[in-house]
This record gives C-alpha cells, structure tokens and sequence, in this order.
C-alpha cells in the first residue's frame, strides 16, 4: 500500500490562514534558502496591489513635493538681497596682434594652403605675426597660432579684383603684382602693402620707395 506524503501548508502572514505552500510565491535572492516562500499568499498580494492602484500613484506625489520645495526655494532666494557682480576682464577680440602670445621656442606658428589645396605649417617671429595680422593676411586661430587667408593664386586674383586690373602707379591696365614697400626693404605680401601695377611700372620700379619712385 502507497504512504501519501502530508499535505504542507503554511500560515498567511495576512488573513492568518492556513494554506497549501503552493499558494505562496517562492523567495529570491542570494540570501533566500532553498523552498523558502513569501509570507503573504497570492489572493492577498492580489488583494493589496488592487488597493495601491487605486491610491495616488508614487510619481505624481513625488512631483508636487519637488515643486513645493522648488517654491520655498525661490521665495527664500527672493527675500535675499541682490549681490552686485564683480566686473568681467575685458576679452581681448579675435584679431587683436596683442592676443598673440609666443611658444616655448619663442616663436608663433602660421598655417595655410597651397595653391593645391595641401596644408602646411611654419614657425615665424612674432613681429611677423604681428604685421600679417594688422595688413589683413592672417587671422588669429589661437594665442600662439594664425592662419594665411589666401593663397598664392587667390592673393593674386583678390589684389587684381580689388583693384579692377588697374595700375596703381600710371592708371594703365594692369596684370601685376608690386609692393609699395619692397620686400628687400622690409615689406610683405599682404593686401595692405600690395598694389596691382603693369609690367613697365613694376619693372622700372623695382625695389625703390614708392616716393622716390613717384617722384
């Protein structure tokens, strides 16, 4: 003859009933033993998340509480006195040659484009920085580096353009480039120092003063 095993039960934390363990969800958990179940039984839990629905759900109370603290907040931040602000250094702007600052080399780096399109980099004294940037050649892209903004086949089509291919010296037409202060003598070629000229001029001129010349 067959022993049927006993009927385990176990007493709702709840309604204080005996039920069968089967009516009891199963713990989990690193902490929770083999067959250990949950205390209330599942027509209980049914019962209590059937009362929690009905009640005002969590996130909107937390809501209104984290407005009234918002409010007590800005009424306390009200009932205090202004506070004058200190004043901001002055900024110095964008292409402003004194902005320019040296590297460890004593030196500034200017970049740029070829006539191609490739990069390239050079180390130049300051001063020269400082004139390319006053003459409207560069720009300043930070405190120890700025940028040529032609090339040398856009500096040439902008100085011809700007001047509409007129001689600067004799009013003729023109399809050259000359500086008023010769490079032997200091210039550079930047929009401010560069004039177009014709051929006669320029070649007549050569590396004279635009005074000496126009005398």
């Amino acid at each position: 003859m067959d022993e049927t095993e006993p009927l385990v039960t176990k007493q709702c934390a709840s309604c204080k009933e005996e039920k069968p363990l089967s009516q009891f969800l199963r713990r989990t958990g690193r902490r929770s033993s083999t067959g250990s179940r949950r205390g209330a039984c599942r027509a209980c839990r049914k019962v209590k998340a059937a009362v929690a629905s009905v009640a005002e759900p969590a996130p909107v109370a937390a809501v209104a509480a984290r407005e009234n603290v918002v409010k007590r907040r800005s009424r306390a931040q009200a009932a205090k006195p202004l506070l004058s602000s200190p004043p901001r250094p002055s900024i110095p702007l964008p292409n402003d040659p004194a902005a320019l600052k040296t590297t460890r080399q004593g030196t500034i780096w200017m970049r740029g484009k070829t006539d191609k399109g490739r990069r390239w980099y050079q180390e130049i004294e300051l001063e020269l920085a400082v004139t390319l940037v006053k003459e409207h050649a560069a720009v300043i892209v930070n405190r120890h580096t700025i940028r040529r903004l032609f090339s040398n086949k856009d500096f040439r089509r902008y100085i011809l353009e700007r001047d509409e291919h007129t001689c600067y010296f004799c009013g003729q037409f023109g399809d050259t480039i000359d500086h008023m202060l010769p490079r032997a003598k200091g210039g550079h070629t930047t929009p401010v120092n560069c004039v177009c000229a014709c051929n006669a001029c320029n070649q007549s001129k050569a590396d004279q003063d635009i005074e000496s010349f126009m005398k």
